[in-house]
């Protein structure tokens, strides 16, 4: 095991343990989303699918389902950026939304997410969620404007985010990864999937063991 993530993972293992197995959201609703199937059925990744980074040849590609409001997707985050940092050019890191029905702000912060990707600042919009999830999440209704007021932190475009965040598209393209989630067996997260096969979270390490094996395997 790598000594820096070994370490974070230590000073978080109680709390994550703590939330894969208390905090499991099974889905009790479907948002209207496009069919996967009409073209080709659910995939893992798709030519759309944000990539935070892109691995060589033979690198092995690891899939998260994630929600920006989950707790356990903000407790995972340090150890998945510092996975990606120990395995960068070993793996490539794919982000997927699943925005989940009780969590008031999930969508609207996948939404802002879609919207920055749109101007090429996805993977800025991604570290702010997760570094204030704390400020914006947890509430009893959407708060749109924070998120407004994250894009306009980054510097964006304010018309052309406004515009994406009032275009359909934007939400039909949350729905679509939604969507292909739910096909693929995904009921909470965050859901990790290795070289397309899905993986089950029981132990605190199981990430890094299984992205360590699939690179050495």
């Amino acid at each position: 095991m790598k000594t820096s993530v070994k370490a974070t993972l230590i000073a978080i293992a109680v709390a994550v343990v703590l939330l894969i197995v208390g905090i499991v959201y099974t889905i009790t609703q479907r948002a209207a989303a496009p069919d996967p199937s009409a073209d080709g059925g659910p995939q893992v990744v798709r030519s759309d699918s944000h990539v935070l980074d892109e691995g060589g040849a033979d690198a092995v590609t690891v899939v998260e389902f994630l929600d920006f409001e989950c707790e356990a997707c903000g407790a995972f985050y340090p150890v998945v950026e510092e996975l990606r940092e120990t395995y960068l050019g070993d793996i490539t890191y794919v982000v997927r939304y699943f925005p989940l029905p009780g969590h008031p702000n999930s969508t609207q912060a996948a939404l802002a997410a879609e919207a920055a990707a749109q101007q090429d600042r996805f993977e800025d919009m991604y570290h702010l969620l997760f570094e204030t999830q704390a400020q914006w999440s947890h509430g009893t209704e959407e708060t749109p404007a924070a998120f407004r007021a994250y894009a306009e932190e980054l510097g964006l475009d304010m018309a052309a985010y406004d515009a994406a965040i009032a275009d359909p598209a934007t939400r039909e393209r949350v729905e679509s990864d939604k969507s292909d989630g739910e096909a693929l067996g995904v009921s909470s997260t965050p859901s990790f999937f290795i070289d397309g096969e899905p993986l089950v979270l029981q132990e605190w390490d199981d990430l890094e063991q299984a992205i360590e094996k699939a690179v050495n395997g």
